[in-house]
């Protein structure tokens, strides 16, 4: 199963949204990382056939998937950021909706309707409108919404945008806990919601791919370039303007200041262990 992007580019007059996008996605979770901007959603809707590039090729196991048509939708699930979600109806006949949507039976949509709310935890909400959910209520039911028909490819758009840590560990729980034998494309700005499921993450800045790879081999590539200043309160808007500065801490006699730099700082400081969240400012801030 391997889901095949092959230079999609897309354009709109002078501007060049996604340039000669390349890669081969398979089972597992993927993360998309970059800023606003980067083309991650052109990306998305491009693959969900939303959108149709300038040029370039999707292909799932060697076929296009433009000619596919409900074929493709078949096999693809797709979770929209909130505005997909339709306040006046309950969960049970918002998923009744997008399954007879994707063109299920009733009969065969039910089954895995009852599995779905279980799954994404929401059995004592099926009767409720969606209007009245919480941002991570709604959150759980287009993950469930984007399951319906055992999709074999599922593309997330900022699946925890604006929920707490609580609900944020939740829903990655369950993506990692769905991808098992699925290719999970996440895309978002969120370095937490990927560091610890993905099995690779894109980096992206202006609609190309700057670097791909497992999440601790992209970390290693900036071992030697994070570092922790030991520093008080007048040091600084001095270290602020040298440096990426990461996390702030503090104890009860100093300041420690986490930065990325090419060369160690001219400060008291030690060498850390990079995450992905120094690689995010590494290469974005």
């Amino acid at each position: 199963m391997t889901l095949t992007l092959t230079n999609l580019t897309k354009q709109y007059g002078n501007f060049t949204a996604l340039e000669n996008f390349t890669y081969d996605f398979t089972a597992g979770v993927y993360g998309l990382l970059g800023p606003n901007g980067a083309g991650k959603s052109t990306l998305m809707n491009i693959i969900t056939d939303n959108l149709k590039p300038t040029s370039g090729s999707v292909k799932f196991d060697g076929v296009e998937t433009s000619t596919m048509d409900a074929d493709f939708r078949k096999i693809l699930g797709f979770m929209p950021q909130q505005q997909g979600i339709y306040p006046n109806f309950t969960l049970e006949r918002f998923l009744y909706y997008m399954a007879a949507l994707k063109g299920m039976k009733k009969a065969d949509a039910k089954p895995q309707i009852e599995k779905l709310i279980n799954l994404v935890n929401l059995q004592d909400s099926r009767n409720k409108r969606l209007g009245g959910f919480s941002g991570g209520m709604k959150q759980r039911a287009l993950i469930a919404q984007a399951m319906l028909g055992e999709p074999k490819v599922i593309i997330l758009d900022e699946p925890t945008a604006g929920l707490d840590p609580k609900e944020r560990i939740r829903i990655r729980n369950l993506v990692a806990q769905i991808a098992f034998d699925k290719i999970v494309i996440i895309a978002t700005h969120v370095v937490s919601d990927i560091e610890f499921i993905a099995k690779e993450v894109l980096l992206m800045k202006k609609g190309e791919i700057i670097d791909s790879g497992a999440p601790h081999i992209l970390c290693e590539k900036i071992d030697g370039k994070v570092f922790e200043i030991t520093a008080d309160e007048s040091m600084l808007d001095e270290i602020s303007a040298k440096y990426k500065v990461g996390n702030i801490s503090k104890d009860e006699k100093n300041i420690y200041v986490r930065v990325i730099s090419e060369q160690p700082p001219t400060y008291e400081c030690k060498t850390c262990k990079p995450d992905l969240e120094d690689l995010y400012l590494y290469y974005f801030d």
